[in-house]
């Protein structure tokens, strides 16, 4: 299995990271499409490390960009093992990543968009030690069926979805929000009418909130 790697950002203080922030792309992108949201969230975390590993194969229906699994069928089984296959690896660099800046696994959160919210909502909930949260974007919840006997722990959990998302459609975000509330999930949730397969400033200001909660300055509590 091919080792993950990726575009970095920050800390902007400057110093040691406090905490570590893993962002996850989408079907057809890499991780230099979503790097970019780390200038925003660095305001609510200056002390943060972000990193956007690029999906660990070439996708499979366009001559460009990255895929964690392929889409070609979305069946939710297919989609399920796909997602199951990749979180592996995914684990595995998210474990290095936090060996190599010195955190431990509650230093860590993470956040996807579109595939790349199915990851974070896979892996992130499956850890051994869960993260700190995990914010997910215009995705999808993959083997909620499974949850039961494979959630790792409970994290908060952000989802942003545009109403008018063609892509994804919003009602897969709606029943991520029920599947997760009925295993004890933590669940914030903010619709967004008129938006489609996209990120807008309210889903970041949304995001950056929930960083600051749950990764609150030295001196505050939560």
């Amino acid at each position: 299995m091919a080792e993950l790697d990726g575009p970095r950002f920050g800390p902007v203080a400057g110093g040691a990271p406090r905490q570590l922030v893993v962002l996850l792309h989408g079907l057809g992108a890499d991780g230099a499409d979503l790097i970019g949201l780390a200038p925003d969230w660095a305001a609510a975390l200056p002390s943060a490390a972000f990193v956007a590993p690029d999906a660990p194969q070439p996708c499979d229906m366009a001559s460009y960009g990255r895929q964690w699994f392929s889409l070609q069928d979305r069946t939710p089984a297919v989609m399920a093992a796909g997602a199951r296959q990749a979180a592996a690896g995914l684990d595995a660099f998210i474990t290095a990543e936090l060996a190599r800046l010195g955190l431990d696994d509650a230093a860590l959160a993470l956040a996807g968009f579109s595939q790349g919210c199915m990851m974070a909502l896979y892996t992130g909930l499956r850890r051994r030690v869960p993260p700190a949260a995990i914010l997910g974007y215009s995705g999808a919840l993959l083997g909620a069926e499974a949850l039961a006997t494979e959630l790792g722990g409970r994290p908060p959990v952000l989802l942003v979805h545009g109403e008018a998302d063609d892509i994804v459609p919003v009602a897969a975000s709606r029943a991520a929000e029920q599947a997760l509330r009925a295993a004890g999930v933590p669940v914030e949730a903010l619709y967004r009418p008129g938006l489609g397969h996209g990120i807008d400033p309210a889903g970041l200001a949304a995001g950056a909130a929930m960083l600051g909660r749950v990764f609150p300055p030295l001196g505050r509590s939560v």
